[in-house]
């Protein structure tokens, strides 16, 4: 099995490294910034092949455009010998690996948690249900970030380098037209890509706080999570639940709202920069992890931000 990672100005996507762990180390990087990006792999990989795209028009698409069509009609042939192909299920692994299968005319194993040669386990059914295939001698698959992890000892040396030329042609005018870029929406986008999250949990009073809570985010260009006695109650999509049961998340900013931090909860967290929390409990688990811990009523606490920013005394 052989791990394709698309990079960005030298970043390596959610997952890249549980891709790559998950084929035994073996990993091609393409994109802008790959030698870069490859020593996040340290510890993970011995060697890794590096498909610098550069200044080309398939990297950049004239203003940071991915077009997925032309990458893979120029991987195609490099991975046709390649029966196994696994892609972190980020935005653009999510959109390279449909049209990478339809070229290497194989079935594609999209949302796995396990890939194996004998087998590959799809989470389905928002990650509810479980499914156990038989994959066959030659496919593509997606490996959902978060679910695996990574061991990495200390002081791992970088992987080694092994450069490879991708022939890109005119090949990006295969791609459709992109007319406008759009920010993401914190309302929608995936919790597993949100930089910053606003969570609600048992200390909240009813469902309007979850409401409250999704317009609080909204200002402060935060998406809305919660734990899973809210979703249990129905005040939130399974969808927005984190934790180990639900979505697996690594922002750069978490807001704690009456999130006591049970077990299942905490270990989803990854490893936020920032941890505030709002909790009447000053002893409990989240207070403890919080890089500033409020002791207040959660409630009272988010009536007041929600008026606050609302008046504009937050901007």
């Amino acid at each position: 099995m052989i791990a394709v990672v698309v990079v960005r100005s030298g970043q390596l996507p959610a997952g890249a490294a549980e891709a790559v762990a998950e084929c035994d180390g073996r990993a091609m990087l393409v994109g802008t910034g790959t030698v870069e990006a490859a020593a996040g792999l340290a510890g993970v990989s011995a060697e890794v092949a590096c498909a610098e795209l550069g200044d080309a028009p398939l990297a950049t698409g004239g203003a940071g455009v991915f077009r997925p069509a032309a990458l893979a009609a120029a991987l195609a042939g490099l991975l046709a010998d390649e029966p196994m192909v696994v892609l972190p299920a980020s935005p653009d692994g999510r959109d390279l690996a449909p049209r990478l299968a339809a070229l290497l005319h194989r079935p594609l194993w999209a949302g796995a948690v396990q890939v194996t040669e004998a087998r590959v386990d799809l989470a389905r059914n928002g990650s509810t249900e479980l499914h156990r295939v038989s994959p066959g001698a030659a496919f593509v698959a997606t490996l959902q970030p978060g679910v695996r992890g990574v061991a990495v000892a200390a002081g791992a040396a970088a992987p080694a380098i092994v450069q490879v030329a991708v022939n890109l042609g005119d090949l990006f005018e295969i791609d459709a037209k992109v007319t406008e870029v759009l920010p993401p929406d914190p309302a929608t986008i995936d919790l597993a890509e949100a930089e910053r999250i606003v969570g609600g949990g048992a200390g909240l009073d009813s469902t309007e706080r979850m409401a409250q809570l999704s317009r609080v985010g909204l200002a402060l260009g935060a998406s809305m999570g919660a734990t899973r006695v809210v979703t249990d109650r129905g005040w939130a999509p399974h969808a927005r639940q984190i934790g180990t049961t639900g979505v697996v998340i690594d922002p750069d900013l978490y807001l704690a709202f009456g999130i006591s931090g049970a077990v299942q909860h905490t270990s989803g967290l990854g490893n936020p920069q920032h941890i505030i929390s709002v909790n009447t409990d000053g002893h409990c688990p989240m207070m403890q992890l919080a890089d500033l811990a409020i002791t207040a009523d959660a409630n009272a606490t988010l009536a007041e931000l929600e008026t606050l920013l609302s008046s504009g005394a937050g901007s």
